[in-house]
């Protein structure tokens, strides 16, 4: 019942991640708007380190892409260390 429950939060971040992403390409967007403002707080915490580390390149910010690809690798992390609580 854990299991689940983790990797659902885990999917859950990524749609909000990728939510962001499909709001850069949206330059009108509202800036001021409560679900603007919740997206942008929910994930700058985890791109703004990644994006110090990967700046972007002619524009093209790849933090998000990053942060995707290490998500997957503590999620894995995360329910395979669950599994192993429960044996």
């Amino acid at each position: 019942m854990l299991i689940p429950l983790v990797d659902r939060i885990f999917e859950v971040y990524r749609w909000i991640i990728l939510a962001r992403v499909l709001m850069s390409w949206f330059p009108n967007l509202d800036r001021t708007h409560p679900v603007v403002v919740f997206l942008y707080k929910v994930t700058e915490p985890i791109l703004r380190p990644v994006r110090q580390i990967i700046p972007a390149v002619s524009g093209i910010d790849f933090s998000p892409i990053v942060v995707f690809i290490l998500l997957n690798f503590v999620r894995q992390i995360v329910i395979s260390l669950l599994i192993r609580m429960m044996l």
